[in-house]
């Protein structure tokens, strides 16, 4: 199997380098980028597995970035923000998971290892099927009425624990641990809360009133089927 593709984009040569350092020591293959305007060549010519992206960057700032990316391949955002909105934000533009600087590389390293897993690998063989809904396992494919919606790998994560689970209702501190592999004490809940908001809109007839994904007041989120 060839080795997957990580491009970095950061503005610090030093953060740029010892990111790249423990990406290849754990086996893959590192593009740095240090110019926002710099991204869209690279990942043409490079065709990275999953993006480092930093938001503090010269040119197109990382959200811009972000935008631009779209669902097209994994992100991990690294902020030197604290502020909860900013985080809220990247999650928003479809990032898939999010570092705060100062940061360890090791985590740094956990996080791309678990974003690309479970963007990579199928999460089974079935097609669950309800009403108009139906959730291609393997082909990692989400239809709504025959129609195929995109989602980012980790929306299609989260819809596909719950919809595997029907009924059965998981804390956000459950479903980092499923979904994330962290916890509350390394990741904010508010994770969870933001990408269930984002499959509603994509799945849901009115997110207001959602059919499929029940919030549990006081508990987390149910699966109706």
């Amino acid at each position: 199997m060839a080795a997957q593709r990580v491009l970095v984009v950061d503005d610090e040569p030093t953060v740029r380098d010892v990111v790249a350092r423990y990406l290849e020591r754990d086996g893959y293959v590192v593009r740095e980028v240090g110019d926002g305007d710099e991204v869209a060549a690279a990942i043409e010519s490079f065709r990275p597995d999953l993006v480092v992206l930093d938001v503090m960057l010269p040119g197109r700032s990382g959200l811009d970035v972000l935008r631009e990316l779209g669902n097209r391949v994994p992100v991990i955002l690294l902020t030197a923000r604290t502020d909860e909105t900013d985080r809220v934000l990247g999650l928003e533009l479809g990032a898939d998971d999010y570092v705060v600087k100062p940061f360890s590389p090791r985590e740094l390293v956990a996080r791309v290892r678990s974003v690309l897993r479970r963007s990579g690998a199928p999460t089974g063989t079935a097609v669950l099927t309800f009403d108009d809904l139906s959730i291609d396992l393997a082909a990692r494919e989400v239809r709504v009425a025959g129609e195929v919606v995109a989602l980012t790998a980790k929306e299609f994560d989260v819809l596909a624990h719950l919809a595997s689970h029907p009924r059965q209702v998981f804390s956000r501190a459950q479903l980092l641990v499923a979904v994330w592999d962290s916890s509350p004490d390394y990741q904010d809940p508010a994770t969870v809360t933001v990408h269930v908001r984002r499959v509603r809109n994509k799945i849901e007839r009115d997110p207001e009133q959602p059919r499929w994904i029940a919030t549990v007041w006081g508990v987390g989120y149910r699966f109706e089927p």
